[in-house]
């Protein structure tokens, strides 16, 4: 039994979907990828996404690009 006050997080996608671990998601907006030249287009699909600490980001691999960051009010569950 865990007697600290754990705070739930509740993470949700710019439509107000509420996303979980392992969700799909997809672009609605292109995002130029900081430090390389590429650019992630509106409509692409990222998969397997992994929640942060922080309710505004999501971790995932898009494009061979490991260890990305996208912000939700970027991304809508598909």
């Amino acid at each position: 039994m865990n007697t600290e006050d754990e705070e739930i997080i509740i993470v949700k996608d710019a439509h107000g979907n509420t996303l979980e671990n392992g969700n799909s998601v997809t672009l609605i907006k292109d995002l130029k990828v900081k430090g390389t030249s590429i650019t992630l287009k509106k409509g692409t699909k990222i998969k397997n996404i992994r929640l942060t600490d922080d309710e505004d980001l999501v971790d995932c691999n898009a494009d061979g690009i490991k260890g990305l960051v996208l912000r939700t009010e970027f991304l809508k569950k598909a």
